[in-house]
């Protein structure tokens, strides 16, 4: 059957998704293959996951998705390749379905999709012109908003967690020019996790209908946090801490205005979020985390409303 996608926020009823998958993923990386501090940490320390593990908490994930009568989509496999984060591989605002330009060490992960980008209807799918570099973890659609996380050209030449960069800024406001298409430059390090906002769902995300999640020491520049606070009200975003950045708690996931899921072991976010009237579905993903990237990476929205 053809899809037409349809993305204009993060938290509208979720119809159809891309869900990675951790088959063959290629197990323990070599420490020079790794591209993210994090990884890095657990490949020295010998803690890195397991595929059954990973396996395990995307069957789970699966679970729940098909229990809200979600379409979930997967990946056809490709033996070696890490296939988990469907995310970054490519987005969509409103009716355009955009291909990611990834770093190279990632960009046969399309090969995996692309029989489900088949079946999207003509005129849909739209490619970036050469240059322009985003993943799907820093592209944020919010109504009239879209949120762009990015690096300006000195952090994006310097840091190799920085995907996304200005270029992909100004195409994204001059392909949107009805949209209040707002960037926000992100801390970044290759080496010390904790000091790293891997893309923007690495420390901010709306959730409910007026709600969202911010770790203000993500953004690079505090006019943006308090931007953030103009918009949601300061009231409505619930503040994690760094060592709760570093555990992934703001890369949850919504399923409708009143459902979100999110990992099993964030217990101080999921009280405060249904203590705000959410329904909180928990699954294990806390191998998944060791990766720097959790639910939202893990999963690409194609249909929403």
């Amino acid at each position: 059957m053809a899809l037409t996608p349809h993305i204009v926020d993060e938290t509208a009823p979720l119809k159809s998704v891309i869900l990675g998958i951790a088959n063959d993923f290629g197990g323990t990386p070599t420490l020079e293959s790794c591209y993210d501090p994090k990884p890095k940490e657990h490949v020295k320390a010998g803690t890195f996951p397991v595929e059954s593990d990973l396996v395990s908490e995307m069957d789970a994930m699966c679970s729940i998705l098909e229990r809200y009568d979600v379409e979930v989509l997967r990946p056809d496999n490709i033996k070696g390749l890490n296939q988990i984060f469907s995310r970054d591989i490519s987005f969509v605002i409103d009716d355009r379905l955009y291909i990611a330009n990834m770093i190279s060490d990632r960009a046969e992960e399309f090969e995996g999709i692309q029989k489900i980008m088949d079946r999207v209807n003509d005129g849909h799918v739209h490619s970036l012109p050469e240059g322009v570099r985003a993943e799907g973890g820093d592209i944020m659609p919010h109504g009239e908003h879209l949120f762009i996380g990015y690096s300006e050209e000195e952090d994006f030449n310097t840091y190799k967690v920085s995907r996304t960069n200005r270029a992909a800024l100004d195409f994204f406001t001059a392909a949107f020019p009805e949209k209040k298409v707002k960037g926000f430059e992100l801390n970044k390090s290759d080496t010390v996790a904790k000091d790293n906002a891997l893309h923007l769902d690495c420390c901010f995300q709306p959730i409910g209908q007026h709600l969202g999640i911010i770790y203000p020491g993500g953004f690079k520049n505090a006019e943006d946090v308090r931007y953030m606070h103009d918009i949601f009200g300061k009231e409505n975003l619930i503040e994690i801490s760094q060592d709760e950045m570093y555990h992934m708690n703001s890369n949850v996931f919504s399923i409708s205005p009143k459902v979100v899921v999110s990992n099993q072991s964030f217990k101080r976010l999921n009280q405060e979020m249904r203590d705000r009237g959410l329904t909180v579905e928990e699954v294990p993903y806390d191998e998944i985390a060791k990766m720097e990237g959790l639910l939202r990476c893990t999963t690409m929205p194609m249909i929403r409303g």
